[in-house]
């Protein structure tokens, strides 16, 4: 059975930090490219960033982009999510989600595996 569990949020302040993980198991994780979402209350769930698996190939949506690093841990089966300069605008569960095959897809409906997703809320 594929599980994916994520863990790392937290509230934290404007302009702070936090590192997100999704520990992958029941499938090759090294095989598969990788994806986070997140949604904000009241709002459908919106593509964050995506990575194939060797770790070569990386996008993100202009929303984080040059704020978040996404990465991965083949040998831990983790996917990362490293999140600075967090603004209030970023408070929204967080989802990481298997892709079905190592490329990784902007749609969320291109996904059937999901974590029961991490809380991370930014205010002062």
């Amino acid at each position: 059975e594929v599980q994916l569990v994520e863990s790392g949020g937290g509230l934290v302040q404007p302009g702070g930090s936090l590192r997100l993980s999704c520990v992958g198991s029941g499938f090759t994780f090294s095989f598969y490219g990788m994806t986070w979402f997140r949604q904000a209350p009241g709002k459908g769930r919106e593509w964050v960033s995506g990575i194939n698996p060797n770790s070569k190939i990386k996008s993100y949506a202009d929303s984080v982009k040059g704020r978040f690093t996404i990465s991965r841990d083949n040998a831990k089966n983790t996917l990362y999510l490293q999140m600075n300069s967090l603004n209030p605008e970023d408070t929204a569960v967080y989802y990481c989600a298997k892709s079905r095959d190592s490329r990784y897809y902007t749609r969320d409906d291109a996904y059937n595996h999901w974590g029961q997703g991490t809380q991370v809320t930014v205010s002062s």
